[in-house]
């Protein structure tokens, strides 16, 4: 009866890290594909459609998904008693995210696209920082070493991992003073509201589920409220396509798997995760956008393999 056991508990084991890798390798799939699906979006070289509508609609289907993941006969009972001490932290949760994309759109002011897009890899080492100060997790040397190399293999893809038939010219930094400070709030916001996400995930014993109703439900409401604030030119769905329908149900399945990935592992999985889908992006936008794999892609893609082995594989 105990080999019976053994053997049941072992192939239970092998499922579930089976699961967890899949989880992992789709998460890095929908990050990776999410420019090359936004340049599919576009219509005579501009974005038809607006960027409220879409996070919009990103927080409302995964409010609905974590709504239908609690129906009756989910693996996961509710607990008898629910207050609304359990949903408030995730106002601050919620709140942060929102000031953090609206942040992202205000930065373009300051700089160019190219320079957002090299030094927003500096929120690597904000998030490591405050994921090793305020939950407390010694990270040593080692991985230290690790995250830094994430860190360059971000900046060397974002400096020219890529380039376009007859580019020559390389990518040239600009940004201002303003930019500059916005750019170390963005990295702040962003590294403090995973944190500090992952840490009410772990300290709750709730559903996960449950807690990403209280999550999406803020996300939704915030949104909501920036959209009818700024006001909105044209109808709210003015723009869309199948496209924009597949990178919104992506966006909204990624977050899912992102809690899941905070709940039981760390920000330093989606860390990796996030600089692993380098991979997906150069693959796609060789083989859809017509692009060319440069010496510095393979400089990254070196880098982010020494990442994974120092971070991962040396005991």
């Amino acid at each position: 009866m105990g080999v019976f056991g053994n053997a049941a508990g072992s192939a239970d084991g092998l499922l579930h890290r089976g699961l967890w890798a899949l989880l992992l390798l789709l998460s890095v799939a929908i990050y990776g594909s999410h420019a090359p699906l936004l340049t599919l979006c576009k219509v005579d070289g501009a974005i038809p459609f607006s960027s409220t509508s879409v996070v919009v609609l990103v927080e409302l289907t995964k409010l609905l998904l974590s709504v239908l993941s609690l129906l009756p006969g989910a693996r996961e009972p509710l607990p008898a008693a629910l207050s609304w001490r359990h949903a408030a932290p995730f106002a601050l949760s919620a709140l942060l995210y929102a000031a953090n994309n609206n942040l992202v759109v205000h930065m373009q002011l300051f700089m160019d696209p190219s320079t957002f897009q090299v030094l927003s890899n500096l929120k690597i080492v904000s998030t490591a920082l405050l994921y090793s100060l305020l939950l407390r997790r010694r990270l040593g040397p080692r991985r230290w070493l690790a995250l830094l190399l994430l860190l360059a293999a971000g900046v060397t893809y974002s400096c020219g991992g890529l380039r376009g038939h007859g580019d020559t010219a390389g990518t040239r930094l600009h940004v201002t003073p303003v930019g500059l400070l916005l750019l170390s709030v963005y990295c702040l916001i962003s590294g403090l509201s995973a944190v500090y996400t992952e840490a009410i995930l772990k300290s709750q014993a709730l559903p996960l589920g449950l807690q990403n109703i209280f999550l999406y439900f803020f996300g939704v409401l915030l949104n909501l409220m920036g959209s009818l604030w700024t006001g909105m030119e044209g109808g709210f769905l003015e723009g869309f396509s199948p496209w924009v329908l597949l990178v919104v149900f992506s966006q909204a399945l990624n977050g899912l798997i992102m809690s899941v990935v905070m709940k039981h592992s760390s920000n330093i999985t989606r860390l990796f995760i996030i600089s692993c889908s380098i991979l997906v992006n150069a693959l796609l936008s060789v083989a859809l956008l017509n692009l060319q794999l440069t010496l510095l892609f393979f400089v990254a893609v070196a880098c982010i393999g020494l990442a994974v082995h120092l971070y991962y594989g040396v005991t």
